[in-house]
């Protein structure tokens, strides 16, 4: 059952006029709410320069409360990031490697889970990587993988190529009871499917603002949970990374105590504000109706291909589904689908060896039909 309350949400996305937007695993319109925060720290920085700041640091600090309080989190094991890469390469690189260990991943991870950990080479560090298994990535393969050598296994959240959604209660309890550290690239699951980390044999998850979170690009939360803090050394450092950030001149190399210890330098306070906007609004809705709608709009796709002809490459099944859809025909070739739909103004995306399709709450019903009659 679609939740058609929701429908309403849909004026705050303007891209709805000129498209409809299926792509949000990819990169994602931001929304009306997003564009003013932006603006409004524009205006100020326009017309005030620095005057002011100590607000926007304080404002800075209420919206890593709010995303520590979406992703069950506390405010302390939130740090702004960049990118996912960037905060991935933070944590390989802050490690305190030995030579000889290793780094277990699975091979259908995007490079932003795979570069990280092969550039420890240079420190004799080996990076494994786990083979799915049609389309999953088995827990027996994950353990088998693992030795005594193993110091850290990486996984997404969902793999974005086919929407495989992994466990991470029960990847996370593996990794506890072989004494491994739990890491999650978790962009193709952070503002669509519910996360409590507090609940969760997690050590670190990493997600960029501009998919699911329906923010813009170069901002990005750093989860680094309380167990595993304090033994990962910022290798990046400025004057935001110790205790007294603003005491210029009585120089004390104390870092921080907290995940903030990897913000090296002046924040970006404009991603920062738009990042804020983009959660607020998703807190609003609620993270539970956004995704069941999501998983709504997926069950719609799936039985209207289905009757079409169309073969699911993504699994349906919980726990392991998401808010992404791959799909391909026995006629058509994926690149040719495309094409069709993108002359149809539908935004998708060429992935996993078929098309992709990935709904946002604002999406609507009728804009999920459109796509379906688009198809040959």
């Amino acid at each position: 059952m679609i939740d058609k309350s929701l429908d309403d949400y849909c004026r705050y996305f303007p891209v709805t006029e000129g498209y409809l937007y299926l792509n949000h695993a990819g990169v994602s319109p931001i929304s009306l709410l997003v564009k003013e925060a932006v603006e409004k720290f524009l205006t100020h920085s326009n017309q005030s320069g620095i005057v002011g700041i100590e607000r926007l640091f304080g404002r800075g600090e209420e919206i890593r409360e709010s995303i520590a309080r979406f992703v069950g989190a506390e405010k302390e094991e939130i740090a702004y990031v960049r990118s996912t890469s960037h905060g991935l390469s933070l944590v390989s690189e802050g490690i305190d490697w030995r030579e000889g260990e290793n780094v277990v991943i699975a091979s259908c991870e995007f490079p932003s889970n795979v570069y990280p950990w092969m550039n420890l080479k240079r420190r004799g560090v080996e990076t494994r990587f786990v083979d799915p298994v049609e389309g999953r990535i088995d827990l027996d393969d994950l353990a088998a993988a693992i030795d005594e050598k193993t110091r850290l296994m990486s996984l997404s959240w969902v793999e974005y190529g086919n929407g495989f959604r992994n466990d991470l209660e029960a990847i996370g309890r593996l990794c506890r009871e072989r004494g491994i550290w739990f890491c999650v690239d978790g962009i193709q699951g952070v503002g669509a499917i519910p996360l409590d980390l507090s609940r969760l044999p997690v050590d670190v998850l990493a997600a960029d603002g501009h998919k699911w979170l329906l923010g813009p690009e170069g901002i990005g939360l750093l989860y680094v949970s309380q167990r595993v803090l304090d033994r990962i050394h910022p290798v990046i450092v400025g004057w935001h990374s110790v205790i007294h950030p603003l005491d210029f001149e009585d120089l004390d190399f104390t870092l921080r105590r907290d995940a903030a210890k990897f913000e090296e330098g002046s924040p970006s306070f404009m991603g920062i504000m738009a990042l804020g906007a983009a959660v607020d609004l998703l807190a609003e809705v609620g993270i539970d109706r956004v995704w069941k709608r999501i998983a709504g709009f997926i069950e719609h796709a799936v039985t209207g291909l289905e009757r079409r002809g169309y073969e699911i490459v993504s699994l349906r099944e919980e726990p392991h589904r998401s808010g992404i859809l791959t799909f391909r025909s026995r006629d058509h070739s994926p690149e040719k689908l495309f094409r069709i739909l993108t002359e149809g103004k539908i935004v998708v995306a060429v992935r996993g060896g078929g098309i992709r399709i990935s709904p946002h709450f604002y999406n609507t019903i009728e804009e999920i039909d459109r796509f379906l009659d688009q198809l040959p």
